[in-house]
């Protein structure tokens, strides 16, 4: 409890809401829907490559991300996000993803960065690769490999499986499993957050499952 204590919120924060009623079949079919989203989210990563780009020497020179260009890059990763949670990154809601950057305070799936003021122009030149090694070596198993929409192979692929299955023999999502996929989720858009020169703020080696977010504790 004495370590709980001293937790620090993270800057990159995803909560989600599992819908109470979902389709005992849709799921099958997701991929077919998605399409549409993946199409241009192939293109936005490609847009999102170029801009950290810019971004790494942004930071390098001046201690700053552009602001533009943060808002551009976190809107790619929350809108890949919200795709995820549709499909088969987690399969849960049933609610059509929107096609936009910003945050639909609507939708049951949220991403956000805290935009820092200054970043490291030393940490810029090594964090994306040596620092931030260990956490890839873990997402690997976790996603299956770094993919430009959500893996469906690799742990969370084979968890959101079982609750694909679940939902067709029962019409329930189990809670564990949610809490579990939604966990691994925030683990790797932390990760991702670092990498992508979002934020210093190192990614903890910690699960935090569930739909929101864990607090600091006073």
């Amino acid at each position: 409890m004495a370590t709980e204590a001293f937790r620090p919120v993270h800057p990159a924060r995803l909560t989600a809401t599992l819908d109470p009623q979902l389709s005992r079949w849709l799921w099958l079919v997701k991929w077919l829907l998605a399409l549409p989203h993946y199409i241009v989210l192939a293109f936005l990563w490609v847009a999102f490559v170029l801009v950290s780009v810019v971004a790494f020497f942004a930071v390098l020179f001046t201690g700053r991300y552009p602001r533009a260009l943060f808002d551009f890059n976190t809107g790619v990763v929350r809108w890949n996000w919200r795709v995820a949670y549709y499909a088969y990154g987690a399969l849960g809601t049933d609610r059509y993803p929107p096609f936009t950057l910003a945050d639909v305070p609507g939708y049951p799936a949220h991403w956000d960065v805290a935009y820092p003021e200054q970043l490291s122009r030393g940490l810029v030149l090594v964090k994306w690769w040596l620092l931030a090694i260990p956490h890839y070596l873990v997402l690997g198993l976790i996603l299956g490999g770094w993919r430009v929409v959500w893996a469906s192979t690799g742990l969370i692929g084979l968890l959101t499986l079982f609750a694909g299955i679940a939902l067709a023999f029962t019409g329930r999502y189990p809670r564990g499993i949610f809490d579990l996929v939604i966990g691994l989720n925030r683990w790797a858009l932390r990760v991702a957050a670092y990498a992508a020169l979002l934020t210093d703020v190192y990614p903890p080696f910690r699960l935090d499952q569930g739909g929101t977010e864990p607090e600091s504790l006073p």
